[in-house]
């Protein structure tokens, strides 16, 4: 990514209500960029595009969400993001590639992708996922959207990895073209930014074929849930 930006932060017009928060752009370019601009819009987030010295803009001003292409040197914007006293927790989007080739930055914590050619109704749909959390609307939206690594092993000694999608302190959701039926038991081991490795039992909750996910409920007798359940509560105050 290149870093010979100007050093100005151009805001893009907006027309809806006041902006109660606001997204970083980073390297993205139209039409993209106003695609998601007009879908941020409508649920009264501010799109910012970042020029400059990006890596110290993220250290210093504050934003709510950030969408970073992925491409080379989008690691050392999510590294001053997630550096950042100010930044640590925002939510950071990806644009471009898979959940596959995403997990190659998923010691980041980086939440969603927005997949191109980006389609407006597609990026709406997250926007709106997601939107609850960018707004610091806790109560509303208990799921935190999250891509990294998980390894399985089912009741019957299978062993795959899976992709997570959303955690919540009583269970998360995953894709994996393995198949798995509700009522199905597994441990699953995973890590999250300040969250260590952890390992916890659960039962298969719901399967959807034709997305290849199914969600797991963790199980109320392992107490190992307990540090998941710490690290939402904590991810949702700060």
């Amino acid at each position: 990514m290149d870093k010979a930006f100007a050093t100005a932060i151009s805001p893009i017009p907006s027309t809806a209500r006041k902006a109660a928060a606001r997204a970083a752009f980073v390297d993205i370019k139209d039409p993209a960029k106003g695609i998601l601009s007009d879908c941020f819009k409508q649920f009264g987030v501010e799109s910012v595009v970042l020029t400059g010295d990006v890596e110290e803009r993220l250290k210093k001003e504050k934003f709510e969400a950030c969408v970073v292409k992925l491409a080379p040197g989008a690691e050392v914007v999510m590294e001053s993001a997630r550096t950042s006293p100010s930044n640590s927790r925002m939510i950071i989007y990806g644009l471009g590639g898979n959940a596959q080739q995403a997990m190659s930055y998923s010691k980041y914590g980086i939440n969603a992708i927005f997949h191109e050619p980006l389609e407006r109704p597609a990026a709406l749909k997250l926007v709106r996922a997601t939107q609850m959390l960018v707004l610091h609307e806790f109560r509303r939206y208990v799921r935190i959207p999250v891509i990294t690594e998980i390894s399985v092993v089912t009741g019957d000694s299978r062993r795959f990895n899976a992709t997570s999608h959303e955690i919540s302190s009583g269970g998360m959701s995953m894709r994996s073209n393995e198949e798995m039926s509700p009522g199905m038991s597994a441990e699953v081991s995973f890590a999250l930014l300040t969250l260590p490795r952890i390992w916890v039992r659960g039962t298969v909750s719901w399967r959807k074929p034709a997305s290849k996910s199914f969600g797991l409920r963790f199980d109320l007798q392992d107490d190992r849930r307990l540090r998941i359940k710490e690290w939402v509560d904590a991810y949702l105050e700060s």
